[in-house]
């Protein structure tokens, strides 16, 4: 089953709203995290995993390694920040 370019590009979106969401759910903020502040973490964590989806050959090694820089971006995210 070939997955279209922009599914591929929807799920990258997609996990990188979650995952930035993620980072800010586990701060021990009473406020709770700023949309603003979810927004541009995942803009910037779905730039760096689009950078990942291009340098790459095979649609399904380019959506895991897409999907693998977000996480690791966004646990780097997490560490420096707190």
């Amino acid at each position: 089953m070939a997955m279209s370019h922009k599914t591929s590009l929807v799920i990258l979106g997609i996990t990188s709203v979650v995952c930035a969401r993620l980072v800010f759910f586990f701060f021990n903020d009473p406020e709770g995290p700023n949309l603003l502040v979810v927004i541009g973490t995942a803009v910037i964590v779905y730039f760096l995993s689009l950078a990942a989806y291009f340098s790459n050959s095979s649609p399904h090694k380019k959506l895991l390694l897409g999907i693998f820089i977000q996480v690791i971006t966004v646990t780097v995210f997490y560490f420096c920040l707190s």
